[in-house]
This record gives structure tokens, sequence and C-alpha cells, in this order.
């Protein structure tokens, strides 16, 4: 198959790299792309936002398949265009992605479908979202309501927080329009956890659950990122608890979205908290002393949660993207491989705020069965390979066990090196605890 993958991340790094080991041989494209998945693709200069100039290059080459990576693209309707060309695409029309593009409609849809998650109220006038703090427990939630790189959450454990939280996104216009909205929403205690499912608009896949690491450093303190690294499987979603999630969160959604007229095609993220309280559950999907809750959902694959995950499929990729865009997932066979995987992020000095660029990636050259690196923000300049991100590299360890994994992958960063590089120490940390 001829496929475009579409962002240049390491979680499109990750699906390239994924696309070039099916038994098939795939000629993979990947715009914008990065150092790494020139190794696997050919890199086309278009950006993953530009749907115009996207548009235009599938139209030109007739790719058999288009692999929308990031959300901006989703929720800007590259699909809708690209649909209109005949030509496939995985990830769901601009309609279903609002399901991430806006967090006041993903409420709507999770209140119409029955699916639990935490109560919340939304504002446009900061004044009266402060007057309504008072009904809220601390920690309280103030979220973006639009798309704000994973980084329009706070946790405010204080009034004075939650309150300067709504000032940032109301009145200092922090994140621009993405903020003009905001959520406040009751804060869900437990274990959070995350489940990528593939959805071909009536037809479910759970993959394998994973657990992404949010805060910047250790023991998860410092503020939230857009992830410092991730695990495969999560141990906190037990085997009896997939069918609920498939039957009683996914599929819900998906029915709902049908019955307003979006059929929801791509990858279903669904962010869940775990909460093993003990002896009280409450709520629909409380069962042996656990109780699941939304979080959020995204639109498309989760970044660092994909480099963890598709390590861990078998069998052929495109073939089930291929069958999920075109509403024919009953016929894919995604297996999934035993085992685990363990992907910790090399970011640069001063993310997730300001930090510099252009700082020379040494070690990279080393390759072997127990680990691989994939690109997050990286260029290449007079044949060295530079950092041009906040998440510079994803390094993936895989073994038999989850504590194979991470020792795989502490091995492997271990030889990477660049000035300002600083990485978590602490990766499944909650998995070992719960041992």
């Amino acid at each position: 198959m001829k496929i475009l993958v579409v962002g240049g991340g390491g979680r499109e790094h990750a699906i390239a790299w994924r696309l070039s080991k099916d038994p098939e041989r795939h000629e993979i494209f990947c715009a914008p792309g990065n150092v790494g998945t020139a190794a696997v693709a050919t890199n086309v200069a278009i950006g993953a936002e530009d749907v115009d100039a996207l548009a235009q290059w599938a139209r030109e080459n007739n790719p058999d398949l288009v692999v929308v990576g990031p959300e901006a693209p989703l929720v800007k309707g590259l699909v809708d265009r690209i649909l209109t060309l005949g030509i496939p695409a995985f990830g769901p029309v601009a309609a279903g992605a609002r399901i991430e593009g806006s967090k006041r409609f993903a409420k709507e849809i999770m209140e119409a479908a029955g699916v639990p998650t935490g109560k919340a109220e939304t504002f446009t006038d900061a004044a009266k979202a402060k007057a309504a703090l008072v009904k809220y427990s601390l920690p309280v939630v103030i979220k973006a309501d639009g798309l704000a790189a994973g980084k329009g959450v706070v946790v405010a454990e204080t009034l004075a927080a939650a309150e300067m939280a709504i000032d940032d996104m109301l009145v200092s216009n922090r994140f621009g329009a993405a903020g003009a909205e905001v959520l406040i929403e009751e804060f869900l205690h437990g274990e959070e956890c995350s489940i990528l499912a593939m959805v071909d608009g009536e037809n479910v896949v759970l993959l394998p659950s994973s657990q992404d690491h949010k805060r910047v450093f250790d023991g998860d303190q410092g503020p939230n990122t857009g992830g410092m690294g991730a695990y495969s499987p999560a141990p906190v979603v037990t085997e009896e608890m997939l069918p609920v999630i498939k039957e009683k969160i996914i599929l819900p959604v998906v029915r709902e979205l049908k019955r307003r007229s979006i059929t929801y095609r791509g990858i279903i993220y669904a962010g869940l908290m775990i909460n093993n309280a003990g002896s009280h559950p409450r709520g629909p999907l409380a069962m042996s002393g656990s109780e699941i809750n939304v979080v959020e959902f995204n639109a498309r694959f989760g970044d660092p949660e994909t480099e963890a995950v598709l390590p861990r499929l078998g069998g052929s990729f495109a073939t089930a993207l291929l069958h999920a865009a075109t509403g024919r997932l009953e016929e894919a066979d995604i297996v999934v491989k035993q085992g685990a995987a363990a992907t910790v992020i090399a970011a640069s000095e001063g993310y997730p705020g300001s930090y510099g660029k252009g700082k020379e990636i040494l070690g990279l050259a080393t390759q072997n069965e127990e680990s691989v690196v994939f690109h997050c923000g990286t260029v290449s300049k007079d044949g060295k390979t530079l950092t041009a991100g906040g998440r510079v590299l994803s390094v993936t360890g895989l073994g038999k066990t989850l504590r194979e994994a991470v020792d795989h992958a502490y091995d492997r960063i271990a030889g990477i090196s660049f000035e300002g590089m600083f990485f978590r120490k602490d990766i499944a940390h909650r998995a070992f605890e719960r041992k």
C-alpha cells in the first residue's frame, strides 16, 4: 500500500515504524515527518495543519490510505477533505473530532450516552466561573474547552490557584481561542490509565491498555506536560474491566455520535480514572471494589502511549487501519503480542516551559531488539541530529515482563545525551508499587 502518515512527532514516527514492520512492503510517506521517520518513510515538506496542501498532495499522489496523527488537523477537517477525494482516511471527520476539540461537547456526549464522568460546568465569564467554585471540593480541575497542546488542564489544590487558572484562560487569554470557554470539573480520585480503541463507525476493538506520566518530575511532581513516559500493559486495568469499558464507555459514545449523524472512524482514546477506594464504590461502572470514570476523550492515538502500545501489536497494522477506515473492522486481525513495553521521554531543559533548541544529540546509532528510539522533536543539519522540541525522543524498551521493558528503556536512554537533557527516573512506578 501507499500510505501517508500526517504529523511529525514521536507518535507519527511510531506509526510509520510499525507500518514498516508489516509483512507487506508498504510505500510510506510522512508529512512533515522528522529525522526518525526519514529512516522508514519518505518525508514530505508539508505541515500537519496545512489542510489545503495535504489534500493537494493526496490528490496528486493518490495514496491507498491516509493516517492522521495529531488532533489539530482532525479538528480542522483534514479527513473530510481526504474523503471527498475518494481516499480512505484513518481518523474522524471534524464533527467527530469535536470530542477532543471541545471538552463541553465531550461532556454532552457522555451525558447523553450514560457514560460515567465527573460533574462539570462551562463558563465564558471569569466572575461567574469563580462564583461557581464554592460548589466544588478541592482539589478542583480547571480545563480550557479547546485544544491547548495537552497543557490546558490545571488541577488546583487551593481556591486561589483555581481563580488564577480561570483568570489565565478567560482574562489573560493564555490559550487563545482554546481557553475562551472553561470547564470547572470535579476532581476524580484514583489511578489514571489510557485505552485506545479502534473504531469503524459501529465496531470497536480495544488495543492494549497503557498508562501515561503527565507530571514533569519524578513522584508525579511539577506541572503537567504532554507526557513524560508511558508503559503497557497497565495493571490497574484488569481483564474483567476490558469488556465493561468496551460495552459501557466506548460503544455508547460511538452510538451516540451515530445518532447525531456522525460516523466515527479512527481512534477513540479514553482517559480513564480507576478508583480502588474499597468497599463503597459509586456509579454505574462499579465492580470488584473499583469504580471507572472517564476523565477525557481524545480523537487520535495518544502520545507517548502510542510509542508503548504499537510495538506490542503483531499482524498487518496497515490492513487493520484500512479496515477501520472503510467500515470493515470485523475483518481485521489485530494481534497483541505477549510481553510489555515502557517508554521514557528525553526532554529539553526548561520543558514544559521555554526551552532551547539546536542541541546535538549523541548516542543514537546503537540499535538492538530490546529497544527502539522514536523521534519527537528533532531536525537534521550538517549531518548532525539536533533537538527541535520540548519532548525530543521517546525511548521504548521491550521485554517479557514490565520490569524487563523498563530496564531496557533506561539502559538505552543512558547511552543518549544532549545538552540540558533530562528524563523521569520512575516510569511505571505505580505498577511496581501495586505488587
